[in-house]
């Protein structure tokens, strides 16, 4: 059923009523929250980066920096699991012990390290990863668990030490692909008596971490039908996506130490300084208040940062060592012993009218979770919530998820979170279709799309219909008619060479902002006498930019320069509670929290204002550094207001706003990714001649940020797609353990970039913005296979992309 047409059942008109209710189109927005471009002096602006000269001189200070700070500070080195899968029986330590320099060497047994069991996955509470990890492990399940670890005098001797440690293993049988893992006689990597898990379908016996499904409609009906119709066609592809690494720059750093007061204090590179604050209060049986996280800057996440992984080892080592003690991962761990992005692989059939109309849609989806769960669920999940709303009007859609162990190295958060998979497999079967129906791409899904005003169910399959939600800003279709301009898809000239085939291909992009009904912002920002404010947020800048655009959006409010906002670096001491970076949230949940703070403040400088100048509060309006009155047209700057403020002789107060911010609205960003290839039909090779996407992000607080967002993103998923990924040996030992062999594009190997922001007004937002952070990452693989399949008319369904597949199955063809 294309947007256009009308449903007339009881049922509908039943659901549209109560929809309309709880989900209403009209959203009423605080009075200065909608601006005309005109009227915006912070925001919308191509402000510099606050910290861009800092980061290229190298004035910036990360986590190992602050080593200098600690002269009797330790450095540690993890020992590793080099089998797959089985028990350590046996830890001898005596050598290393023994070694000049060595200040501690724990091991599961010893009294510092906690034998309670936790999830590594930094989200809210209780979390919904299971509790299936332990500090050091008995029982070690890929190459790369931690099994002991050391402090010594410096790297060099803590890395010597563990290499004199003596294990001794029992070793047990290990499986590597889900399907194998889900017989009933492969090696059972968990057993359930020890796991916590709260997520639904989990079947240890299996591998099975987590299992879930939902429909909408009635798809195995719409496939009965489609058998006795000669004018509906049945579809089925099947897709598969590998590991993809973060490839952060800064590896994963901690400092611990205990302050003047014997708290717990650790400078740490994390995303999520509260929930790691949580987490390690549960592990050491502590009470939150006698810890302290700080987050420095950070060389960025990318999502493998919302972990905790290795500030309970340091805290560890920093009380066996009891002095400060610093871990900072090697590159070759962050390749296998941290987090990636797990492999899927994806079913899909769909039931399409000859006229084009998407009747069903059935999709399926088994994940590789590795050794441990953290975000197995909510990661799988995503793969179909996030890209299957852009077809949400279709009547009958139906989803099934498994998330399964392996011995292999863990899946975790990672930009996309699931929507990389699930776009490449979506995007990629709607042009197969396309082909099938001899139909433009374009026009199957302008048949179909989502639209503004619409009724989104699709995003809550999963959640028995929870997490409906009214799309109040779509500007799909000015993405796919920008980009399709920008790319020339009515303009494609093939080469001379008979052998060289050129075409364009799409893919349609959507993603969150934020996770409905599961955050929290707040925000506390100050005026100092001289007119300038001090604004904290518990969020984490991990890179892009966010402190400067929540200075802007201060600004905004606030009628002065950005400038005059300084951001300071979450601190749980000292900044107010946030859940973190990530999920697309920053800009749209901490930026609404630093709005109302913002709101909070002007509101008191109105109010001394109007003392000043003894006007009605309702006469005065701040802009350009001032609040001005447009009765009389006087004015008083905000530096005079500052020192009237606190040294004033009628009423002294500080200027303090703050805020929280919560909500159940999560409104989704939009894109088009655009592809122009052209494919050797003789040899599979294929250049990419252009790259664009065009990004619906509402209002783009700062441009200059969202477009290197976007090219960042693009960048990303162009590695998703060609990069070689991870590899293992048949004992599941990594082989790729530096950025040789895997295989990250270059600048050199980067097709030229072109990105678009079109704007639209998401009224829910922080004056009409959503997120942009995520959504580039999911459409160049499937927009690359598509043009591959335009150009030569061959498939490409499991990544990465070479040339070796293209030429296969031309070979075959």
């Amino acid at each position: 059923m294309s947007r256009t047409d009308d449903s007339t059942g009881d049922d509908d008109r039943h659901q549209s009523s109560s929809v309309e209710i709880e989900h209403p189109l009209e959203w009423e927005e605080t009075p200065n929250n909608r601006k005309a471009k005109s009227e915006r002096r912070a925001i919308s602006k191509r402000e510099e980066k606050n910290d861009a000269r800092k980061i290229v001189t190298g004035e910036s200070k990360y986590t190992a920096d602050y080593a200098q700070n600690f002269p009797d500070l330790a450095e540690a080195a993890v020992l590793r699991s080099d089998i797959a899968h089985g028990y350590v029986t046996e830890i001898d330590t005596s050598a290393a012990e023994d070694m000049d320099g060595v200040y501690a060497v724990i091991t599961p047994d010893s009294e510092e390290v906690p034998d309670a069991m936790y999830t590594s996955a930094g989200q809210s509470y209780p979390e919904p990863s299971p509790w299936d990890l332990n500090v050091l492990r008995r029982k070690v399940r890929f190459v790369g668990d931690p099994i002991a670890a050391v402090a010594a005098k410096d790297a060099s001797t803590a890395n010597k030490a563990t290499r004199a440690i003596d294990v001794t293993y029992e070793e047990l049988d290990a499986v590597f692909d889900t399907e194998e893992a889900m017989k009933p006689d492969a090696p059972q990597i968990h057993d359930d008596d020890r796991v916590e898990n709260s997520q639904s379908g989990a079947d240890y016996a299996r591998n099975i971490e987590a299992h879930t499904d939902g429909e909408i409609g009635d798809v195995d009906g719409a496939f009965e039908e489609a058998a006795t119709r000669d004018d509906w066609i049945v579809t089925e592809t099947e897709w598969e996506t590998p590991y993809q690494s973060h490839c952060v720059p800064e590896p994963h750093t901690t400092i611990a130490h205990r302050d003047e007061d014997n708290r717990f204090h650790l400078i740490t590179s994390t995303q999520v300084p509260y929930h790691t604050r949580r987490q390690l209060a549960h592990l050491f049986d502590v009470p939150i208040r006698d810890i302290r996280v700080s987050k420095p800057r950070i060389g960025a996440g990318f999502g493998s940062k919302q972990s905790m992984l290795i500030e309970p080892i340091t805290m560890a080592l920093m009380l066996a060592a009891d002095r400060p003690v610093k871990l900072e991962v090697t590159r070759r761990e962050e390749f296998y012993a941290m987090r990636s992005r797990r492999p899927a692989r994806v079913r899909l059939r769909s039931v399409v009218t000859q006229e084009g109309d998407i009747e069903a849609l059935d999709m399926s989806a088994v994940t590789n979770s590795g050794a441990y769960g953290p975000h197995g669920l909510t990661v799988t999940g995503s793969i179909a919530t996030k890209p299957l709303p852009l077809y949400t009007h279709t009547p009958n859609i139906r989803f099934e998820m498994k998330a399964v162990h392996t011995n292999l190295p863990i899946g975790g958060a990672i930009r996309g979170y699931g929507a990389p998979q699930g776009h490449f497999a979506l995007e990629g079967h709607v042009d197969e279709v396309a082909a099938e129906l001899e139909m433009d791409p374009l026009e199957l899904r302008s048949r179909n799309l989502i639209g503004n005003g619409d009724i989104d169910t699709a995003s809550g399959i999963t959640m028995k219909g929870e997490h409906v939600r009214r799309i109040r800003s779509c500007g799909l279709d000015d993405c796919i008619a920008r980009g399709k301009a920008a790319i020339g898809w009515d303009d494609v000239e093939q080469p001379d060479e008979d052998h060289l085939h050129r075409a364009c291909g799409v893919a349609l992009t959507a993603q969150k902002s934020g996770v409905a009904g599961d955050e929290l912002g707040t925000a506390h920002i100050k005026m100092n006498e001289d007119g300038s404010f001090i604004l904290q947020t518990g969020a984490v800048d991990i890179g892009p930019g966010a402190d400067t655009a929540m200075a802007q959006i201060a600004a905004e409010v606030l009628g002065i320069e950005p400038e005059n906002v300084l951001v300071q670096p979450s601190d749980t001491d000292i900044s107010p509670f946030d859940y973190g970076a990530y999920a697309s949230s920053t800009t749209y949940v901490t930026g609404s929290a630093v709005k109302e703070a913002a709101e909070d403040a002007r509101t008191q400088l109105l109010e001394f204002a109007s003392r000043m100048l003894e006007e009605p509060t309702e006469a005065l309006e701040t802009r350009e550094g001032a609040v001005h009155s447009e009765q009389t047209g006087e004015s008083v700057t905000i530096e005079e207001i500052g020192y009237e403020s606190i040294y004033g002789d009628e009423v002294r107060a500080q200027v303090m706003g703050q805020a929280s911010f919560c909500t159940d609205e999560s409104p989704p960003p939009f894109g088009a990714q655009f592809a122009d290839v052209t494919v050797n039909e003789h040899t599979g090779e294929f250049e990419i001649q252009k790259l664009v996407f065009a990004v619906d992000c509402g209002v783009a607080i700062n441009p200059d940020l969202a477009e290197g967002q976007v090219d960042g993103a693009m960048h990303m998923s162009y590695e998703l797609a060609v990069s070689a990924g991870l590899s293992f040996d048949e004992d599941g030992t990594p082989e790729t353990l530096g950025f040789r062999e895997y295989g990250m594009p270059t600048a050199a190997d980067q097709p030229p970039l072109e990105s678009i922001l079109v704007e639209t007004h998401e009224p829910t937002g922080p004056f009409g913005a959503k997120s942009v952070a995520e959504i580039p990452v999911n459409g160049v693989p499937p927009a690359l296979s598509n043009s591959i399949r335009r150009a030569v008319g061959v498939r490409v369904s499991e990544l990465p992309i070479t040339a070796e597949k293209i030429r296969a199955q031309l070979e075959e063809s």
